[in-house]
């Protein structure tokens, strides 16, 4: 039996768009929240929405059974929430302030640090649970927080890693504090299944959903951007393939045994094949690898 409702923060990257799939086959009402806080990727904004349309859209998410009509997965409400004022305080090399320059290389290696953005992964939760409570006061049915991460982030067997905030540490110690901060909390719960996995365990989670609810899994993922460092060309932004976020996704097709249907370019927006793409990765890896025994 689908749970009743979950509020997910939807930032238009692999981890959140496969989220959203999970918590359309899990609950009925499903509304997400993406985040404008003045990053440079902002084309990932754009993205959320773009997936969301085609997911709303899409005609078998409602069909037809002995004339009876069978909701294969809901409906979507997508908010977007734009924290205005906040961009020009923190310091990343995520935020469009030229506060830090975001550094490119392996997704693990500590030039990674640059896409650190301060709290950013409470900030999410606290607006996003605060949206789940008032939902609760308004139809009086529990609700759930989603959120992304995953071990890719933050290994939690090893206690290390790139994010603290998306540590499932982390995640028990902010739900505690929301609930002992608020009314009504027993009835919101913080979702957050992709803890126990890494990013390539995310996507095969992904594909699997794709079939279960009857999506083209390049038509989803090309409504993605995990890209850092998009490159603009006319009125459009691709991915690059160099910084550690792409990387990271790169090789998560690889491992899956599929094509990443995006389009790859270099710097200057000239497009690179996937096998060059794929060889890159692959190759930088390897480089990670043998230089962290």
């Amino acid at each position: 039996m689908k749970k009743k409702n979950v509020v997910l923060s939807l930032s238009g990257g692999l981890d959140s768009s496969t989220l959203l799939l999970r918590c359309l086959e899990e609950y009925e009402n499903v509304t997400c929240l993406s985040f404008d806080y003045g990053q440079k990727h902002k084309i990932e904004l754009e993205k959320a929405r773009e997936l969301v349309e085609y997911l709303n859209d899409n005609p078998y998410r409602i069909w037809w059974k002995n004339k009876n009509v069978l909701t294969t997965y809901p409906k979507i409400t997508h908010k977007v929430i734009k924290l205005d004022g906040l961009s020009s305080l923190l310091v990343s090399g995520l935020v469009d302030n030229d506060s830090m320059e975001m550094k490119k290389g392996h997704y693990a290696h500590e030039n990674a640090l640059t896409t650190v953005v301060p709290n950013r992964n409470a900030i999410f939760a606290s607006i996003t649970y605060a949206v789940a409570l008032s939902m609760v006061k308004k139809n009086n049915f529990p609700c759930d927080i989603a959120l992304g991460t995953h071990m890719g982030d933050f290994d939690n067997n090893k206690k290390e890693g790139i994010y603290p905030d998306c540590s499932e540490e982390f995640r028990i110690a902010l739900e505690y504090a929301f609930k002992i901060g608020n009314w009504d909390s027993e009835k919101v719960n913080y979702y957050a299944p992709y803890n126990i996995t890494d990013k390539p365990g995310v996507l095969k989670d992904g594909l699997k959903l794709c079939k279960k609810l009857k999506l083209d899994y390049k038509e989803v993922y090309k409504r993605t951007m995990t890209s850092y460092s998009p490159v603009k060309k006319g009125n459009e932004s691709f991915s690059d393939y160099k910084t550690g976020s792409s990387i990271e996704r790169i090789v998560s097709f690889i491992e899956a045994g599929k094509k990443d249907p995006i389009t790859y370019v270099e710097d200057d927006g000239t497009p690179v094949t996937w096998k060059y793409v794929k060889e890159y990765a692959l190759k930088l890896e390897e480089e990670f690898k043998r230089n962290h025994k």
